[in-house]
């Protein structure tokens, strides 16, 4: 008699169940100053929440270097040499008055972009169904020929590249729920059709971007801006009617979050009131819209989140629901 075990099977498809979180002890080198709210302590918030037993089966990676290639398919080369050599060989430089870097930024804002390339080539190799990235420096500000907002290069921007260089996808997604507009994201999106970006984020805020009329060339480009105060229920039905139904209608090849976690009450940035759960329900949903168009193709990677207890919690509650997809 034979007996077959299937895992994960579905509809004849074959679905990995692990979920990979990557992550680099260079990330912690990334150290502005003394005082400045995107500091180290951050990572350790997160990772100190994922050490718990309900995450003991994550699979731990280590990212590589990004390369200059895959960066400056979204930046402009002259500045990407430019910053990479001033970060190298003077360590701390000032981008603008809240970006600026110390001795190990060089080193780590490569490990946060390779993170998103090395997590899109595991889920397509079919190593995992999906990967969190906790890394630093974050990303969704950076510009083409700029860095600002903590942020020097757009690793989310720089992974939806590198899925349809490398991996020939064609229309690539990004979901944004940090409280901050992710302009650079949107910047550059906007004048490709296959590429959709939605937000939901707090307005009037930095950067003053994301208003909902700004749609990109085809419509692609959702903003969602929420009134400061706004929580839960303002959240929940801004995704529910307006970001997930274009988000089906684009129907993605693989689908990419810029995960925030500073819309939360206790965050002292902004004045959004998201709760813990907030994090898992919206990352359940996008599980599920993963599975329907995209094979569970979902790669996600920190941005923002800066009241450190409430960040490792949200930051647990969004790993929880990526390990819960099915």
């Amino acid at each position: 008699m034979l007996v077959i075990f299937l895992y994960g099977f579905n509809l004849g498809h074959y679905i990995y169940m692990t979920t990979i979180l990557y992550s680099h002890d260079a990330c912690f080198g990334h150290n502005p100053h003394v005082g400045h709210p995107e500091c180290p302590e951050r990572l350790s918030a997160i990772l100190s929440a994922l050490d718990a037993p309900n995450f003991k089966n994550l699979k731990n990676c280590q990212p590589p270097l990004a390369t200059v290639e895959q960066i400056v398919r979204v930046h402009d080369y002259s500045y990407v040499t430019w910053a990479l050599a001033e970060m190298k060989e003077r360590g701390n430089v000032i981008f603008d008055n809240d970006t600026c870097t110390s001795v190990g930024s060089y080193e780590a804002a490569l490990r946060a972009a390779g993170s998103v390339c090395a997590a899109i080539d595991s889920i397509m190799a079919e190593k995992a169904k999906n990967a969190f990235c906790a890394i630093r420096p974050p990303g969704h500000h950076a510009e083409h020929s700029h860095a600002m907002g903590f942020c020097f290069f757009n690793n989310v921007a720089v992974g939806a590249a590198h899925a349809r260089c490398v991996h020939g996808l064609e229309r690539v997604a990004v979901i944004d729920f940090d409280v901050h507009h992710g302009n650079g994201t949107q910047t550059a999106f906007w004048n490709d059709p296959n590429l959709f970006f939605g937000s939901t984020h707090q307005s009037p805020l930095y950067p003053g971007t994301g208003n909902k009329n700004e749609r990109g060339v085809a419509g692609n480009i959702i903003n969602v801006p929420l009134k400061p105060c706004a929580g839960s229920e303002e959240f929940r039905n801004a995704m529910d009617n307006i970001v997930f139904p274009a988000l089906r209608e684009f129907s993605p090849d693989f689908l990419l979050i810029s995960a925030g976690f500073d819309a939360h009450s206790d965050d002292p940035l902004a004045s959004l009131n998201f709760i813990d759960d907030d994090y898992y329900w919206v990352t359940n949903q996008l599980c599920a819209i993963a599975a329907d168009y995209c094979r569970c193709r979902l790669v996600s990677t920190l941005e923002g989140g800066y009241h450190l207890e409430s960040l490792g919690r949200s930051a647990a509650a969004h790993v929880a629901a990526l390990i819960d997809a099915q």
